[in-house]
Parts: C-alpha cells; structure tokens; sequence
C-alpha cells in the first residue's frame, strides 16, 4: 500500500531502517523507480544495501543482536536481555540513539535517552509486558508475555484454557474461513511455467547479512526444474538460459532434480548480484496479510545457445 502511494504521489518522502526494498520487494524494477523518484529518501541501516545507495542521506546504525544494548523477543514471546559484543564501528550509532536525536531536532518531546529507558516506557504502555523490568529479566532469564506485574511468573502457554474441559469459562474459539482464489497471475501459453520461491539454509532475506562468507550448499544463479520440463526443453544440467515474466528477464543456470512437480520451478531469492530475481516476481498481494504473490509467477524458460554454461 505505501508503494501504490507513492505511485499516486500521496507519499513524497521515506525513512527506511533495516530493510532493502530496492532488492526485496516483487517486481522489483517498478520499485525502484518509485524510490529513485522520491524528492527525499533516508535509509538507516548497518550496511551499504542497494536501498542505500538509492538514498540522499544515509545513517550508519549498529547491529542490534551484537553491538546494542537492549531486548529482544522471540517467536515462542520470551523477552530476553541483549548486550553488545562487541564495539560498533566508527560512526555507526544505536537506532535509538539516531532516531531520538531526529526525533529532538524535529521538536518533538523525547525524554529517553537509553534502551532501558525506553523500555520502560513500553512497559508503561503494555499491560502485557508491565511485570518485565530488565533486572527480572537477568535473573530470570527471560519472561514470556503476558506479565502484567512484577509479581506474575509469565505465561508459558498462551492459550492453555483452550485444553481446560470448560474452556475456562471461555467461549469457544472461532474459525475463519477464506474462499480460495488460486493466484492472481494465471499461466498462459506465453508463460507457462509456475515459479515460485523460498529460503535456503545457510541465507538470509537478500543476502546483505549472510553472502559475505562461503558455503558448499548455495544455489543462488540456479532454477530448478523437473525432468520432464528439462526434456521438453531440451535442456541439460548447468545450461544457461533465459528466464522471462511479463515482467523482466534474468540468465539463469539449469538445475534439473528428479523430485521436482512438472510445470514448476523454484529458487531462491538471497543473491541479487548474481540474479536479479525480483524482476520476475508479481507483486500482486493479498488484501488479509499485505504479502505480495512471491510464490506464483508465471514463467518461460528460454535456451541462450546450443547448451552454453556459464563460464
């Protein structure tokens, strides 16, 4: 929606931290000249993403999980204490830090000046955190929310009255059902073929925090596809191909696996600099979860050359 506005001129300005949407989002050559055509775009992040070179101004911040000083919650909501590692470097400084003195230069009141600080201030707001005070969660070692006082032992299970015989007095927990549409971009004669695209192991989201070390297992230039496709094709293991949408094209290696459903093709997303990836993708998206159709683009696979590999 913030993209469909800046296309409609109603956003003209954007403070970007910690994301890289120049690289992340789908369709991604249509995004990047709604950035380019921004009159003001700042970015805060911990490296030099290609958002950031996008940018008029950028603000080096540190990295949360090994420079700062804060919390951090994880997917089972424990809240645990976090303490830098490690320095930062020269010139890098805490989001809070730089987003407070923005926040000061602007006007606005901004009393807090440490992450403790802040988040007491969260506390104060959230009944589901009140009981969390940073020296609980030392000796704790982490609280699982709700805790709404310092006396509550936090809640291991979040919906345990759903397995109590009466419900705990509950009323019973509702389903929502959604009729399925199947995805926005069909397949036609033109663009065949379904891709869709997922995670590897050892890589994060655009590959910005994971591409700078090795490792035997990554398949960032390759498009796996089924043997049938492949023999349909006529195409061999390793051949360099071109791959179009009706949204781009990119080159791609071949990597035909035997498990793989006919008319479908899949592959990662972590490596931009070696396929752009995201020229293919649709960014059509879901009016309940915002996510665009990352995972149904409609494809064609096209030979280069008599089965040239890359060099």
């Amino acid at each position: 929606q913030m993209f469909e506005a800046m296309a409609q001129g109603m956003i003209k300005a954007l403070y970007v931290i910690g994301e890289n949407p120049a690289d992340s989002e789908a369709d991604v050559s249509h995004t990047r000249r709604l950035l380019e055509e921004l009159d003001f775009l700042v970015v805060q992040d911990i490296f030099l993403t290609r958002t950031a070179e996008l940018a008029d101004v950028v603000l080096p911040a540190t990295v949360g999980w090994a420079e700062s000083e804060g919390t951090v919650t994880s997917s089972e909501r424990r809240v645990q204490r976090v303490r830098p590692a490690v320095e930062g470097p020269a010139g890098a400084r805490h989001d809070h830090l730089i987003i407070g003195d923005l926040a000061k230069r602007l006007g606005a009141p901004w009393p807090a000046e440490t992450a403790e600080e802040l988040w007491n201030e969260l506390r104060s707001l959230s009944p589901m955190h009140t009981g969390m005070t940073y020296k609980r969660l030392e000796e704790l070692d982490g609280l699982q929310w709700p805790c709404p006082d310092t006396n509550h032992p936090g809640t291991p299970f979040l919906h345990g009255w759903l397995w109590e015989d009466d419900l705990g007095g509950n009323p019973r927990a509702p389903f929502s059902l959604t009729d399925y549409e199947g995805p926005k971009e069909q397949l036609t004669q033109e663009f065949p073929i379904r891709l869709t695209t997922g995670r590897a192991l050892d890589s994060y989201n655009t590959g910005v925090q994971s591409r700078g070390f090795n490792s035997p297992i990554r398949s960032g230039e390759q498009l796996q596809i089924s043997e049938v496709d492949a023999a349909s094709l006529r195409l061999s293991q390793g051949e360099l191909v071109r791959v179009s949408s009706p949204r781009g094209s990119v080159e791609m290696e071949i990597d035909i696996k035997r498990e793989q459903a006919r008319g479908l093709a899949f592959t990662t997303f972590h490596f931009p600099e070696l396929v752009d990836l995201n020229l293919l993708t649709n960014d059509e998206w879901d009016p309940k979860s915002g996510t665009a159709e990352f995972k149904a683009a409609s494809i064609k696979i096209e030979k280069l050359t008599n089965g040239a590999q890359r060099a």
